[in-house]
């Protein structure tokens, strides 16, 4: 086919590419034709005939989102059959849609609080409608020219408007019955929470099951509401309220750096976010944190003076003297008494000063994110690959052939990251494997599920490459040409036969060699990998296995496939990329090396320390072992328990940089009020290396203050040089001409969009693959598989291992929707699935009730089911919803910051007495 078509719309010459429609290449080319079913990105439908064109030679006036160009194909829009027809299709539209306002010439001049001259009805009015100005059917009526009399009379569908469910209301009377909200449930997304239904012999649109969301399956995306051309569905929070400028800017909540405008109103409060359909980073898609967790930014409890402790209280006080207290605290703490920990939301800039500070005025290598408490999982990487980051893009995960997923809750730690996987596994057959012993969503997608107990996945990965050697199935050439220590692996493996890990680990052995031929035949192939249920020692040693998973099959430096590590933090990578790590300076250069440390503050214009620093897990050790005396936080932080706060306690200074007064701020010297995301301008780098700016959505109500600024105006009170920032453009320059691959970015470059690194000289693209030309003079170092160890053991009073789960929808299972305060719950017996084994130990039978009791004092009653599948491991999944109500009714300022995890503890079972 020819690489373009040309043809014409209303005589305008207009070039579309092989398989467009004629809307499509209409608006490509800036031709306007009316439409209202059709969105980009998902397949035409044809179902509103708005678009109704006229093809020369062509039969009646075909839909022009379904009629794909032709070669000198004559199209026209606008003659007088056209009009005729969406006229007459617009009408029809309105007969069940409020409309009083729509076609009447005064509505530029009415307001919600005027009294309407033709006795409108006010809930027949548009402008009190939620969606009011930014009504595509509004737009298309006043666009086409709908007279004030219609030739229908309006019949009001008196349904039920749906306000009870989380985050956001649904008002089907509005309705047009476009589907686009039905069709980017599934086709955008891969889910199926809302469906076409019949209610008396007329199409509508309802949930899949049930009446309610929380039943139906809905992971609260808001992919719905962004697609509705009307107001049927939208954000409860501000739902009235109307944007006064918009920025579109990086969402704080997590690493995969989705991007989103941001509508402001005029009080300056961000009252709605919406995905960027032209991020690349998330083609338009958001998730429940995004969507609905950014209201902390508008919360009245910000901080907004610094708190300085006197008497034992928190008082306000001015910046300086914050700062000379500050100054003075730290003063007798230089060195390694001192530790720097900064949030998972500090921008690149923020995190680049902080680490300079600490190295720089404090003396310290002791720098690191809060929530890095994971540092194996891209260290691994770095022994084997020598990249400290994914080695892949996210959306080059629809051409995957197979996708590995090991032991992460991917599709609400990592939402978007799922979105590829799911739209490619049910339209394009790619096969998906996940190894965790949790029942997490995309086990609903596995087309292998394997269980193993907790403690054992080193042991699993192993098996399966054991598996693989066995049946030679390694891409020999990439092998031989990429990677050296086959022969050490190999050895390695000899004591891993296939009966042995299948008793380690409690996973079939049919099982693990069915993962080996899956993996090692559908090429190409990607790994995911959290390892969030993992102990830490055995952390490096899987991803090491994993990494020799990916070479022996080929799957490093090709499209589509490689290996991507699910860091916690929003900024964890662009935070260990400045250097805010405690083992690497800028551009992960070794602290331990000599000449870096020259090069780095030779730059600077200081002598950096040599002493190896402490990482966040290190830091708090040090804390209660009197080895840490002083401490800076920014931000609050997911990691911080109430173990964690009683080790920040223990600090002799504590200064804190927060947003409220948090647990953390209330135990501190000193407070700085931080700005949050929407006031702050920076940068943050995603999981999959690209580099994007977050810009400023509103201004500081008071004195608040990014990280950055406030450490620089501190270096200054203790007399450093170095610091003289004027604003976050110029601190990322400095940063990028210490960093060979940030060297060609730029706030400027970046504002054009986002790019991956490296990008090492201006007007480089980005790199969206990694070692696509390999490993240069070197070759991949495959690493020996360690010895199966023995499954973790439980303290003799918990015998037993809890592997929680949580799923969007369990059609199987029975449950209610009841009303609680006017917002819907879910209410249903739990089941506790356990193995027979331990059941005819304890004297269990199927259907007994059941009280689960951890270690840490909480309890779950539930239902006994004798079908679980590992001798000591007992599971429960709840449904997501039940999550969702939860995030609903909480009060916390930042609700989205501590999303209650699936973490694998130690339980015992006690049965309940029958009342």
């Amino acid at each position: 086919m020819p690489d373009e078509i040309t043809f014409t719309i209303d005589g305008v010459q207009v070039k579309a590419k092989p398989g467009q429609t004629i809307l499509q290449a209409a608006i490509d080319a800036g031709v306007y034709i009316p439409y209202l079913c059709y969105f980009p990105g998902m397949k035409p439908y044809g179902a509103c005939r708005a678009c109704l064109v006229e093809v020369e030679g062509g039969r009646g006036a075909p839909a022009s989102c379904t009629t794909p160009v032709a070669p000198n194909m004559v199209v026209k829009s606008d003659t007088p059959l056209v009009k005729a027809l969406r006229k007459g299709v617009l009408e029809l539209l309105m007969s069940e849609h409020p409309h009083g306002c729509l076609s009447c010439h005064r509505i530029e001049l009415c307001g919600p609080q005027d009294i309407c001259l033709r006795h409108v009805r006010v809930t027949d009015r548009c402008v009190v409608c939620p969606k009011n100005e930014r009504c595509e059917l509004k737009d298309t009526v006043r666009l086409v020219g709908i007279s004030m009399e219609l030739p229908t009379s309006y019949n009001y569908r008196n349904l039920p408007i749906h306000t009870q469910d989380p985050f956001y209301d649904r008002d089907y009377n509005l309705c047009i019955v476009c589907a686009r909200c039905v069709r980017a449930c599934d086709e955008l997304r891969g889910d199926d929470a809302i469906c076409m239904v019949e209610r008396s012999g007329k199409a509508l649109v309802g949930t899949s099951r049930g009446t309610s969301l929380l039943e139906s399956g809905c992971e609260f995306c808001g992919a719905c509401i962004d697609v509705c051309p009307v107001g049927a569905l939208v954000e409860r929070d501000y739902k009235w309220e109307k944007a006064a400028h918009s920025v579109y800017t990086t969402c704080p909540n997590c690493a995969v750096g989705c991007q989103m405008k941001l509508e402001v109103d005029r009080w300056q409060r961000v009252i709605r976010a919406v995905g960027d359909w032209n991020g690349e980073a998330n083609h338009g898609q958001l998730c429940y944190r995004g969507k609905f967790g950014l209201d902390f930014a508008n919360k009245a409890e910000q901080l907004h003076y610094p708190l300085v402790r006197r008497d034992g209280r928190l008082v306000e006080a001015t910046w300086e003297e914050a700062l000379d207290v500050i100054a003075q605290g730290l003063a007798p703490h230089k060195g390694e008494a001192y530790a720097l920990l900064a949030s998972p939301r500090s921008t690149n800039e923020d995190a680049y000063v902080a680490q300079k500070f600490a190295r720089t005025v404090m003396g310290s290598n002791s720098v690191d994110t809060s929530t890095d408490s994971r540092p194996e999982l891209v260290l691994g990487l770095a022994d084997m690959l020598g990249v400290h980051a994914a080695t892949g893009s996210t959306w080059q995960l629809l051409g995957a052939r197979c996708t590995l997923v090991v032991n992460s809750n991917t599709t609400e730690d990592h939402n978007v990251m799922a979105v590829p996987i799911k739209q490619a596994h049910r339209k394009n057959g790619q096969k998906v494997i996940v190894v965790d012993p949790r029942e997490v969503e995309l086990t609903r997608y596995a087309d292998l599920w394997l269980r193993p107990r907790p403690g054992t996945e080193v042991a699993l990965i192993g098996g399966i490459l054991r598996a693989l050697l066995d049946e030679s199935l390694e891409d020999k050439d990439f092998v031989y040409k990429s990677c050296e220590g086959i022969e050490e692996l190999t050895r390695s493996l000899a004591h891993l036969d296939l009966v042995r890990v299948e008793g380690v680990t409690g996973v079939p052995q049919a099982s693990i060699r069915q993962a080996a031929r899956l993996f090692a035949k559908e090429r190409p192939g990607a790994i995911l990998y959290a390892l969030d249920n993992v102990a830490s020692e055995d952390r490096l040693a899987l991803v090491h296995a994993l990494v020799d998973l990916a070479l022996l099959t080929g799957n490093v430096g090709k499209p589509s496939s490689g290996l991507f590590p699910l860091r916690s933090g929003t900024n964890e990578q662009g935070a260990w990329d400045v250097g805010c790590a405690p083992s690497f300076l800028p551009g992960y250069r070794p602290v331990a090396d000599a000449a870096a440390r020259d090069e780095v503050g030779k730059a600077w214009g200081a002598s950096l320390p040599s002493a190896p620093g402490l990482g966040v897990r290190s830091v708090l050790a040090g804390l209660r072992e009197g080895r840490v005396k002083a401490v800076q936080v920014i931000g609050d932080s997911p990691t911080f328990d109430a173990e964690a706060l009683d080790a920040l306690s223990q600090a002799q200074f504590l200064v804190v940089h927060e947003h409220f007064l948090s647990d953390l701020a209330k135990r501190a010297n000193v407070v700085l009020p931080l700005s949050t995301f929407a006031q702050a301008q920076g940068s943050y780098t995603s999981l999959e290396r690209r580099v994007q700016l977050v810009r400023r959505a509103r201004s500081a109500r008071a004195e608040e203050q990014p990280a950055w600024r406030a450490l620089a105006q501190l270096a200054q009170r203790m007399g450093v040089k170095g610091f003289e920032y004027q604003d976050p453009g110029q601190v990322f320059g400095e940063l990028a001409a210490l960093m060979p691959a940030y060297r060609g970015l730029s706030h400027e470059r970046l504002s054009k969009g986002g790019v991956q690194w490296p990008c090492p000289e201006e007007g480089h693209s980005g790199t969206p693959v990694l070692l696509a030309e390999g490993l240069g003079a070197g070759k991949a170092k495959l690493t020996p598989v360690e010895s199966p160890k023995a499954p973790r053991e439980s303290p003799a009073e918990y015998p037993l291992l809890l592997a929680p789960g949580r799923v969007l929808a369990q059609t199987q299972r029975e449950m209610q929707v009841v009303s609680v305060e006017g917002l819907n719950r879910v209410q249903r017996d739990e089941v506790v699935e356990l193995h027979p084994s331990d059941a005819a130990a304890l004297g269990v039978a199927a259907g007994d009730m059941l009280e689960v009791a951890a270690t840490s004092g909480a309890r779950i009653r539930a239902v006994a089911s004798l079908t679980g599948q590992l001798p000591g491991v007992v599971s429960i999944t709840t449904l997501f919803g039940q999550l969702a109500s939860q995030l609903q009714a909480s009060s916390a300022p930042d609700r989205m910051l501590r999303v209650p995890g699936l973490e694998v503890v130690p339980v015992r079972l006690e049965k309940v007495a029958a009342s």
